[in-house]
């Protein structure tokens, strides 16, 4: 597997981008992952970096992106933190591989069984953690279909909130961020949500939260953010 340079990345299209992240976690969950020689791409990759995505994920120990897509050295831009929250530090760091650095796409990628949601779930108050775990709860309040157990031990319910916390997050992407924005509805970069799944491997595009261009745009905005 080649290393991507500038010249391969600006070959790469958004939609390109996203196929080659979704044909990398085939290869992972059937175990046919990409020989790639390491050393090789410490060498090409010392005097610059051309990754083609970047993705928003969570600090877990099991949900390493590079391998969950089956990535090398120098392919993606991984920003991690506990429940893979948004703040001004994850877009100012979006902003700078996509703008700076020429990353074709961004992906938001949650997980099963996390943590981090299940202690939204729970209302769980300790010291700075505080503060991130706000940031999820809105997506708690958001979850209406389950009435009963609204806590981390109702599996039901943590996925639930799970997957309406990622739609929410591609939306304040896009909302907070103009540069971001304008880039999407621009065609120049895409986005969208996805959950990967801790007990088999496998990554669910949410094909609904999918942005590239302004077309796509129409609809999302008064859907997600409820």
């Amino acid at each position: 597997m080649k290393t991507l340079n500038k010249a391969s990345q600006a070959q790469i299209t958004p939609a390109s981008a996203l196929e080659i992240l979704k044909n990398g976690n085939a290869r992972f969950v059937d175990n046919l992952r990409m020989h790639r020689n390491l050393l090789e791409q410490v060498n090409e990759t010392s005097e610059g970096q051309y990754p083609m995505a970047a993705i928003v994920s969570c600090m877990d120990s099991r949900t390493s992106a590079e391998l969950i897509f089956d990535q090398g050295l120098g392919d993606i831009f991984s920003i991690r933190l506990a429940g893979a929250v948004i703040s001004d530090n994850v877009l100012g760091s979006l902003e700078y591989a996509c703008k700076v650095a020429g990353s074709k796409f961004i992906v938001v990628l949650g997980h099963t069984k996390c943590g981090a949601i299940k202690g939204a779930c729970d209302k769980v108050e300790m010291g700075n953690l505080t503060g991130l775990l706000n940031k999820i709860t809105p997506a708690v309040y958001a979850e209406k279909t389950i009435k009963e157990d609204r806590t981390s031990h109702n599996p039901a319910f943590v996925d639930a909130v799970t997957h309406i916390h990622t739609e929410r997050s591609v939306q304040a992407i896009m909302e907070q961020s103009h540069i971001l924005r304008d880039m999407i509805l621009n065609g120049e970069v895409g986005i969208i949500g996805a959950v990967y799944d801790v007990e088999t491997g496998v990554v669910t595009f949410k094909e609904h939260t999918l942005i590239i261009g302004s077309e796509m745009y129409k609809g999302h905005s008064e859907t997600v953010l409820v």
